[in-house]
């Protein structure tokens, strides 16, 4: 009942106004297809056990060694932020035990929006730009934007789902991306990814993966990006009840109000400048990483009122986002 109770109350969250979409008409065989992909996407709700896979495989610049394979997990749970039914947005959070003490950790964030008009995609260090999506690249598909920890943009794309040979898969057009953290704190040789997604049910959750050239980039006035070393990343969720979600739960209901104030401005930001400038450094992802979550860790502690937690993170964003 709990859990209930907790995706009832977080899909009445308002919607972002930066993607419009309208639902085809009841009856239709394309409202069918619509409401077979909705019915994906929201499969990846619930509680997990989460592992991380990345592995370098093969290496494309010479001198280059490919790393070990880096895997981690743990517990996640997956809650609808709001579902209106072209727009569909999935938080994810993880719930860890470490001596005998629960950790809440706020993790990525996932929006699917049916047929988009356009799409926010990175555009190299420190900027993405909303590109507009064509006709023909839109029609039955989705786009995917997966936003960071504190809610800033990571990277987004265009595909359709698949339902055939007993499979739901969901594939995306190669798209840029950002160094993720575990990269960006070793000072690589590549500065970027070209990457394409992923997402497919299993008989025990989904399975998130990516292809990813990590990219280096132009060497000289003449020169053009080149492809390091290719990763393969999978991560799987597997539906797990041996964790109890309360705390992720808690934290999610006590911050919610401000995570939607966050989500506004950022929202708010892409819309004015049709795509934002944000300063990156390695240990945080974006620079108002650390304050825009600890603002929320101090909300629900009761140390900061709500309304003074939104005033400096609206602050913050805005002087983040000028350039």
């Amino acid at each position: 009942m709990r859990a209930l109770f907790v995706a009832a109350l977080l899909a009445t969250a308002a919607v972002p106004a930066l993607a419009v979409a309208q639902a085809p008409a009841a009856g239709s065989a394309q409202h069918a297809a619509y409401e077979q992909d909705r019915r994906a996407i929201l499969s990846q709700v619930g509680d997990f056990n989460v592992r991380f896979d990345m592995r370098e495989t093969v290496n494309f610049v010479d001198g280059y060694e490919p790393l070990s394979p880096k895997t981690s997990g743990g517990h996640e749970i997956v809650r609808i932020v709001y579902d209106t039914g072209d727009r569909i947005s999935l938080q994810h959070i993880l719930v860890m035990e470490h001596e005998g003490q629960v950790h809440v950790i706020k993790h990525w964030r996932q929006d699917w929006v049916w047929q988009p008009a356009t799409v926010l995609t990175y555009a190299g260090p420190n900027t993405w730009v909303l590109t507009p999506v064509s006709d023909a690249e839109r029609a039955g598909a989705w786009s995917q934007t997966v936003w960071q920890t504190d809610d800033s943009p990571r990277y987004g794309g265009v595909g359709k789902w698949s339902h055939e040979n007993g499979m739901a898969e969901w594939t995306s057009a190669p798209s840029w991306r950002p160094l993720a953290r575990r990269d960006a704190i070793r000072n690589p040789v590549y500065d970027r990814y070209l990457g394409t997604n992923r997402h497919a049910l299993t008989p025990w959750g989904w399975v998130h993966l990516q292809d990813n050239q990590k990219m280096q980039s132009a060497q000289g006035a003449e020169g053009e990006l080149a492809v390091v070393v290719h990763e393969d990343v999978v991560n799987s969720y597997r539906r797990f009840d041996g964790f109890d979600p309360k705390a992720g739960d808690d934290y999610w209901v006590s911050t919610q109000g401000y995570w939607k104030a966050v989500r506004d401005a950022w929202d708010a930001a892409i819309a004015r400048g049709a795509g934002i400038h944000l300063q990156e450094e390695p240990q945080a992802g974006a620079v108002t990483g650390p304050e825009l979550m600890d603002l929320a860790d101090k909300v629900q502690a009761g140390e900061i009122s709500e309304a003074d937690a939104i005033a400096r993170a609206q602050a913050l964003i805005a002087e983040s986002t000028t350039r």
